[in-house]
């Protein structure tokens, strides 16, 4: 209980620091903006409408974060690094599936509310934070990297540059799982359990063009 605790103090204390960062932006104009944010959990919910200052340089992550500190403290949202880094807070704004880190409120029309909603492919845990264990799952039935022999002298590999930097591509993926959210088969079928999506189908190209790599993974993607 006490780390709980813990754990909600230091989101809204999070949530303050954005908030007086907002307040004291020396010679930067502040206005209002509404944030039409989904509450609720699995048994239903609706949108909310909540009012709080915005001035230059806030994403949208900042205006939940002042959200939580000004008028909804219970208001659940995953989020980590705040730098497009982790892929954790994966919602939907405006309709469009997008990190609430990395989307700028300049790139939104604040003349009408900004509509934040939990990605819709994945189970609803509450509010903004959704269920996407199903993509654990699915890549644990996925056989790891299973190198050939080491076939050089001092018994190590021998590969071209050329083929270890096709597959550094395929490793830039931070998991946000957006792609599994516009996927039709999860989003609109919730076959979550009988198709990997785009996320793990990356997954497995990296290791299947890995130079060294020796399995065939075709039959686990199905």
């Amino acid at each position: 209980m006490a780390a709980a605790e813990t754990f909600a103090r230091n989101i809204v204390e999070s949530g303050q620091r954005a908030a007086a960062r907002s307040d004291s932006s020396a010679g930067t104009e502040t206005r209002r903006a509404t944030f039409r944010v989904w509450r609720g959990t699995a048994a239903g919910g609706q949108l909310q409408d909540y009012a709080t200052s915005v001035s230059e340089g806030m994403v949208v992550l900042d205006a939940i974060h002042q959200i939580q500190a000004e008028s909804a403290g219970d208001l659940a949202v995953r989020w980590n690094c705040k730098a497009g880094k982790c892929g954790s807070c994966s919602a939907e704004i405006n309709g469009m599936p997008r990190l609430m880190c990395m989307t700028r409120l300049s790139e939104l029309d604040l003349a009408e509310p900004v509509t934040v909603e939990p990605m819709r492919a994945f189970p609803l845990l509450k509010d903004l934070v959704t269920d996407v264990s199903s993509n654990f799952r699915a890549k644990k039935r996925i056989r790891k990297f299973t190198p050939r022999a080491p076939d050089a002298p001092d018994g190590t590999w021998r590969m071209a540059q050329a083929d270890a930097d096709r597959v550094q591509e395929f490793r830039k993926c931070i998991e946000c799982f957006l792609c599994q959210d516009v996927c039709h088969v999860l989003r609109n079928h919730q076959l979550h359990e009988q198709f990997v999506g785009p996320r793990l189908l990356v997954h497995a190209a990296q290791l299947e063009m890995h130079p060294l790599d020796i399995l065939d993974r075709t039959d686990e993607l199905k």
